[in-house]
């Protein structure tokens, strides 16, 4: 497949960049700055900012996107992909729309980081918006703990509840997100939904 990226240089977006490169999909990186990644095409945009940004979309299987929520304007993203013509829009979700094992929305416990806390928030409110637009989008969220480390291949997915493992945590490397994503991306088990991988 061809996939459009955006955020594909962050810490999340390199990890999943390259395990769609193993797999031997096409992948063009949209970035703000002139950052490379070996075996990936750039495109230079702004996604607040770009006229054609629709255009620089247009051509590819899926778009997903990896980027902070607080970073960019919901609405002018969601009608950019629409106008793009792409079939698919995958988002990296956040930990923050899940329900905590206590009850209620992870980013609302009291518990939870303040300095995290707006954007888990607002992954929130654009989950909620990706449910009322026209897309064929999927949202996927990790577990609370999402850590840089390798795949394993031994993890669970769930759906709206954050998952937690035997030891009591609940926690999923960048590895094994990558790998739960572009298996949903080859073989689409949820279109218009989210789900969440943890162990």
């Amino acid at each position: 497949m061809k996939i459009a990226m955006i955020g594909a240089t962050g810490k999340v977006g390199q990890v999943v960049a390259a395990e769609l490169l193993r797999r031997g999909h096409q992948v063009t990186a949209i970035s703000r700055g002139n950052h490379t990644i070996d075996g990936v095409e750039t495109r230079i945009s702004d996604i607040n900012t770009d006229p054609d940004l629709a255009a620089k979309l247009g051509g590819h299987d899926v778009v997903i996107s990896s980027v902070r929520f607080v970073e960019f304007d919901q609405d002018r993203l969601i009608d950019t992909v629409a106008k793009s013509g792409v079939d698919r829009y995958v988002v990296v979700g956040g930990a923050g729309s899940l329900t905590h094992p206590e009850g209620g929305l992870i980013w609302s416990n009291p518990k939870f980081p303040e300095a995290a806390r707006e954007n888990s928030r607002m992954g929130a409110v654009y989950l909620d918006k990706l449910q009322d637009s026209a897309l064929n989008w999927t949202f996927l969220s990790p577990a609370m703990l999402f850590f840089d480390g390798p795949a394993t291949g031994n993890f669970r997915l769930g759906r709206d509840d954050a998952l937690v493992g035997p030891d009591g945590k609940s926690s999923v490397s960048y590895g094994d997100f990558a790998v739960a994503l572009v298996d949903e991306l080859e073989k689409p088990q949820h279109e218009r939904q989210r789900f969440t991988v943890g162990y």
